[in-house]
């Protein structure tokens, strides 16, 4: 019975050994028809900006055939490993992330996973990801070079060397999963990377674990002091978002923020972005009309008395008494500005004991400002009046020295520049939309005036966003601009900019003045084309149900629809149209019938044919 049982058992160890290495050999013929039929898929993760909720980039992670149980990375790259086709797995791996990521035209970053054992190869190092980059289209700015670690690293100088390369060529540098590999520490501190990535051991239950708050705290110490910005890996939890978001750190990823996708979100979900635009103060709008950028400070430019630097303090002292209202003397020595004597300046100092005394006869070089603002000519006032700001106000009240290739030509007063700054702004803001640069109500009433006297036909089109309100309550005002300045582009791309006018009336109202005579067909290719790209303002989940739950001022879920586009339009060959008013009241009229039609559409007045069409 002792020898049967010994047989048996050493049978069954055969037969165990023969399935293992059997399913080796299956597992390694799988990897290798992996490698040559190309059969991997790219998926890829959002990493936000934690303050307003923009995407930052992608991590790009991949998968193997779904069929297969090489799917999962970690099996895909254990094969390849026992197989000794790490790095050809990692260079294909890497190549269809690239074009998968090109061919999508995914905005912002890309981090791009890469081992040290790859990064050191020759080729690599050689150039030939750069070449394979710059083929896809993609700037080598936008690729982070993330740093994995499978194995322990030794050679540290080696490794410094090939990411000086790497950062040469354009790229940044990440190291991935801090506080879990084997050396992440060391090696943060001798590459001195771009940004860290905290290891989600650290982020997940951080809400509650004060000894994970405590690692990722110092962590964030640490980076404040050497310039790093911090990536939060695995937040699966909004109390672990908004702990992170407290603690200071810069970049978060997870699956409450969006998972990996072949085809991921350009935009968060509602309900993220609330939780970190709740106490975010609204962007900044952008300044008006740009015409006020192309003004030169040319334009204020006045002459001035001048005098040499060897002049002395009491000469400069009798040219201040003898004119009252000079505030100021410029100095300028063979053309060439030296600086300021301010007159209150001067005076101060003389009404000290014995300054005129020691000081009187010298040069006057004593009293010069010598750090006074000096521009050239061409120099936008707009710059100039940033330049001030940036260095110090106080520039305002000696004046600002203009220069012609280097030469003195005059100088222009604070008083002088603030005053026709806001001259500019209030014109800017009369006459053009901050937010679009597109024209405004004056102008646009202007335009329908002469096109009214000169009786040449248009048609209005008054356009509207639809559910709007909730989106920018929601997602924030950052986010409501970019819709309001993706919806001025479509509008502009569809329109002939020899013969159509667009204006911004505010807001989210636009009205396009149609001369083109295939101003329907534009008009549907503006909502097909606002029907594809407003996609991209929400995530997956939102964009797959048609909406988003969020809590009303009664604190009750509410669900809101995509934003959408309504366009009213009326034609002015009515002969019964005489001023702009007319026409402003006609086409609101029409957008209101729009708006009646569920999701983008379109509503063309055409009561002078007995016939009203409506079109989705």
């Amino acid at each position: 019975m002792a020898d049967l049982s010994q047989h048996n058992m050493a049978t069954a160890c055969e037969a165990y050994s023969a399935a293992a290495n059997t399913e080796d050999n299956s597992l390694s013929a799988q990897l290798q028809r992996i490698i040559e039929q190309r059969s991997l898929t790219a998926r890829f993760q959002p990493i936000i900006e934690m303050h307003n909720g923009d995407i930052l980039g992608y991590e790009g992670l991949i998968r193997g055939p779904s069929d297969s149980p090489l799917h999962s990375p970690l099996n895909l790259f254990k094969a390849a490993s026992e197989n000794n086709l790490t790095v050809t797995v990692e260079h294909l791996c890497r190549h269809v992330i690239l074009e998968q990521f090109a061919a999508q035209k995914l905005p912002g970053k890309l981090f791009l996973n890469v081992s040290p054992e790859c990064l050191l190869q020759r080729d690599t190092r050689n150039g030939e990801t750069l070449d394979y980059i710059r083929d896809l289209g993609i700037n080598p700015e936008r690729v982070i070079i993330e740093l994995t670690e499978y194995q322990p690293t030794h050679d540290y100088g080696l490794l410094c060397e090939a990411v000086f390369h790497y950062r040469e060529m354009g790229f940044e540098i990440a190291i991935d999963d801090l506080g879990e590999g084997f050396s992440s520490l060391r090696l943060w501190s001798e590459l001195k990377p771009d940004y860290v990535k905290i290891d989600m051991h650290f982020i997940q239950g951080i809400d509650h674990d004060p000894v994970k708050a405590q690692f990722v705290r110092s962590i964030q110490s640490i980076a404040e002091k050497s310039g790093t910005r911090v990536i939060a890996e695995g937040i699966e939890t909004q109390s672990e978002l908004l702990t992170v978001r407290e603690m200071g750190v810069a970049c978060g990823q997870g699956y409450h923020i969006a998972r990996p996708h072949p085809t991921p979100t350009r935009a968060i979900s509602a309900e993220v972005a609330k939780v970190l635009t709740a106490n975010s103060p609204p962007s900044p709008r952008r300044n008006s009309a740009g015409f006020e950028q192309t003004i030169a400070v040319e334009k204020i430019l006045k002459t001035s008395p001048t005098i040499p630097s060897k002049m002395s303090n009491n000469q400069v002292d009798e040219i201040f008494l003898q004119n009252p209202k000079l505030q100021f003397i410029p100095v300028v020595d063979h053309g060439v500005p030296i600086g300021i004597i301010n007159r209150y300046h001067m005076i101060e100092r003389f009404a000290r004991p014995y300054q005129r005394e020691l000081y009187g006869k010298k040069s006057c070089k004593e009293f010069i400002d010598a750090n006074a603002v000096v521009v050239d000519k061409n120099t936008s006032m707009q710059d100039v009046s940033h330049i001030i700001v940036e260095t110090n106000p106080d520039h305002l009240i000696n004046g600002i020295i203009i220069t012609d290739q280097g030469q003195y030509v005059g100088i222009c007063t604070g008083p002088d520049l603030m005053r026709e700054i806001t001259q500019m702004q209030i014109t800017a803001a009369r006459y053009a939309n901050p937010l679009t640069q597109l024209p405004g109500n004056v102008p646009i009433n202007e335009h329908i005036d002469k096109l009214l006297e000169k009786k040449q036909a248009f048609t209005a089109c008054y356009c509207d966003l639809d559910h709007f309100k909730p989106f920018n309550d929601v997602y924030g005002y950052r986010r409501g601009d970019d819709i309001i300045q993706l919806t001025s582009e479509i509008l502009k791309s569809h329109c002939d900019p020899q013969t159509d006018f667009i204006g911004h009336i505010g807001g989210d109202d636009f009205i396009i003045l149609f001369r083109s005579e295939d101003w329907e067909n534009r008009c549907k290719a503006i909502l097909q084309s606002f029907s594809e790209e407003i996609q991209h303002f929400y995530s997956n989940e939102d964009r797959e149900r048609g909406g988003y739950l969020s809590e009303d001022r009664q604190g009750q879920k509410v669900f809101y629809p995509l934003v959408c586009l309504s366009l009213g339009v009326v034609k002015s060959s009515l002969n019964k149209f005489y001023s702009h008013h007319q026409i402003s009241i006609a086409a609101s009229d029409a957008k209101k019938q729009a708006k009646k039609i569920p999701g983008n559409s379109l509503f063309i007045d055409r009561r002078s044919e007995n016939d009203s069409s409506k079109i989705k």
